[in-house]
């Protein structure tokens, strides 16, 4: 007996043999043993999914000796002459080769004879849309009226190209894809009974490449075992059909979450250089992104589709990004897509991508800020979840030259005896004009206490942030207090917090602005506890969140040497930053009055006294904003981002 692929040897038999198109088999049992048939059926779905298997099985059920009977023997005769295609009352009809006029015309005058040993004559015309306009016409009486002895079966790929006025004379049955997970149990059902070693991960490589068609997937196993003998693993899969393995996308899109540009251009390269393609990687990578679309609506919809290794890491990969950000991803990939069909230098689009990806999954719209800023006290800028909290090693070797230069905390080798206990004054709240004499930021149980120093007595006003460019004063008063083991270093705060700010500014420049609004207030027992002013909840909510939270801790952890926890407080005493006023008509405030002026909005010096001579009458309306605002870390990115031009009100 001459060979037979395994996607004719493995083909269907009855029913039960059907797989991933339940919907389909239970009307048609159903049908049969409540004796409900139809004249005309059409089966619509992609290649490879059982269109005509189903039909043959029908007509088996319709025509065995007992029939209809859902319960049939393959193994009859009848059956056998069915399935093998040369049963007189079964006619299986090519569409695209018998489309004309005269070949429906010749079928309408054999449908009037009764069928030679079968109940039924059955007529399957596969691709049916490959009939001529004139070819329809002339079947929609016959098809309308059959005699009692006929069934008409219908098979296509394209239904839109069907006649309506064929369509409504018959039961249309849409076939669905296969699902992954069932495609890949078959092959290793089939490989068991074809003594083949074949891998789980090559059975799925295989299923993911055949894109829901059972028989694509056969003739692929089929073509391995000729390729590799009896031994198939997920790298022969991926050598012989040029796939990308499932890790690969996961892969990079993990680095796209984690917005690391340079192990994603390095995926792309390594994928160029194995020739793989390009253009099969990039869908691969916005199917992945929908996957977490659905998976973060309903995180049990796609695993049908996955191997569970992948699914673990689909469930991780959710968390790390907001709907509306893999949203712009997809969009910006979408457009790639278009451009990569037509373009002969694939990599270079594929790249540009890429780096456009991270940026989507990092930027801030002016609408978010404009939101921020309506909203006040309760609501602020979007949750953006930027790469996940790692402080890798690779990050800390970075050669100085790139990066920014970041001094180094000053540490003092621990006293013998019991030590001073530190009071440092906090670095973002150093004024250069008028200050309070001496404010006590720590009291109560800490034995910590910060004070700030001055140089002349002057009128008690709030800090801000405008002032934070002024070098801070270090004060340090011994006490007898002696403290834990973790807090006997000596620190300077001031020079603390400005490598610190430098750092958080190189690796996560995004949440960088959120940190400049708070004020160091100290550093004891492991704890560094930061200000903000009440005014500021989101920024301080936003910097509490676990992800950011441990980012910070562990970057402070890095330049102390010890472990250390971050405290996030509000404080009364501390005043809202200029960028929150927003001088450009986005908020409805009154316009700012004299500097005298107590109801004045703007937090600047309240009275010009002996300390600060030179700013004790009103400025002018500026003609741009405060230098200040313009650094603003949002608004810098708002005007890169939409081309703005800032100017002050009048």
């Amino acid at each position: 007996m001459s060979y037979q692929v395994f996607a004719r040897k493995y083909r269907p038999k009855t029913f039960a043999d059907v797989l991933g198109q339940e919907h389909v088999v239970r009307t048609l049992r159903n049908a049969i043993a409540q004796n409900r048939l139809a004249h005309a059926y059409l089966f619509v779905g992609p290649r490879g999914t059982g269109k005509t298997s189903t039909a043959r099985i029908f007509a088996k059920a319709l025509n065995c000796p007992n029939g209809p009977s859902i319960e049939f023997d393959p193994e009859d005769p009848i059956c056998k002459e069915i399935a093998e295609g040369n049963s007189l009352d079964v006619l299986e009809i090519d569409g695209a080769s018998n489309n004309g006029v005269d070949q429906v015309r010749d079928l309408r005058e054999s449908v009037k004879y009764a069928p030679s040993r079968c109940r039924y004559k059955i007529y399957y015309i596969d691709e049916v849309h490959m009939l001529s306009t004139a070819a329809f016409n002339a079947l929609l009486k016959t098809l309308e009226e059959p005699p009692p002895h006929v069934k008409f079966i219908f098979a296509t790929t394209e239904a839109n190209k069907i006649l309506p006025t064929i369509i409504s004379r018959c039961q249309r049955f849409d076939l669905r894809r296969i699902p992954l997970n069932i495609i890949a149990k078959h092959l290793l059902h089939i490989a068991n009974e074809e003594g083949v070693d074949l891998d789980e991960k090559a059975a799925f490589a295989i299923g993911k490449g055949a894109d829901g068609g059972m028989r694509d997937a056969q003739s692929m196993l089929d073509q391995l075992v000729a390729f590799c003998g009896n031994k198939i693993r997920e790298e022969d899969v991926l050598e012989i059909f040029g796939f990308t393995s499932m890790q690969t996308v996961v892969g990079m899109v993990q680095h796209l979450l984690e917005s690391d540009t340079v192990g994603a251009l390095q995926l792309v390269h390594d994928t160029s250089e194995a020739g793989k393609d390009l253009g099969k990687l990039l869908s691969d990578l916005i199917q992945h992104i929908r996957t977490l679309l659905v998976s973060q609506a309903d995180p049990e919809a796609g695993a049908e589709d996955l191997e569970p290794e992948i699914a673990d890491r689909v469930a991780a990969q959710c968390q790390m990004a907001t709907t509306e950000q893999l949203l712009r991803v997809v969009d910006g990939l979408a457009e790639v897509d278009a451009r990569m069909r037509w373009a002969t230098n694939k990599r270079l689009h594929l790249e540009l991508g890429v780096i456009q990806a991270v940026q989507h999954l990092n930027e801030v719209s002016l609408s978010d800020v404009i939101e921020a800023l309506e909203s006040g006290t309760t609501g602020g800028l979007p949750k953006v979840t930027p790469r996940a909290a790692q402080v890798t090693s690779a990050r800390a070797a970075t050669p100085a030259a790139e990066r920014v230069s970041v001094a180094p905390a000053r540490v003092a080798e621990p006293a013998p005896a019991a030590p001073p206990v530190r009071e440092i004054t906090p670095p973002t709240a150093p004024l250069p004009v008028s200050r309070e004499p001496e404010r006590v930021i720590e009291p109560a149980p800490a034995p910590v206490v910060v004070k700030e120093s001055v140089e002349a007595p002057a009128p008690v006003v709030k800090p801000t942030p405008v002032e934070a460019s002024a070098p801070p004063i270090v004060s340090a008063a011994p006490e007898r207090t002696p403290p834990p083991p973790a807090a006997t270093m000596d620190i300077d705060l001031g020079q603390f917090w400005a490598d610190f700010t430098n750092i958080i500014q190189e690796r996560r420049a995004l949440i960088v602005g959120w940190l400049r609004i708070g004020t160091l207030l100290s550093i004891s027992h492991g704890v560094v506890k930061i200000g903000f002013p009440i005014t500021e909840g989101h920024a301080r909510e936003s910097l509490n969140r676990d992800n950011q939270r441990k980012f910070l801790e562990a970057v402070a952890a890095e330049m102390l040497g010890m472990a250390v926890k971050f405290e996030m407080v509000p404080d009364a005493s501390l005043a809202a930053p200029m960028a929150s006023e927003m001088g450009f008509d986005l908020l409805d405030v009154p316009e700012p009055k004299p500097a005298a002026a107590p109801e004045a909005r703007v937090d600047a010096p309240k009275a010009a006294g002996s300390a600060a001579p030179a700013t004790a009458s009103a400025p002018e309306a500026p003609a741009a904003p405060p230098e200040e605002f313009q650094n603003d870390p949002l608004i810098k990115a708002a005007v890169e981002k939409f081309k703005l031009k800032l100017a002050a009100r009048a």
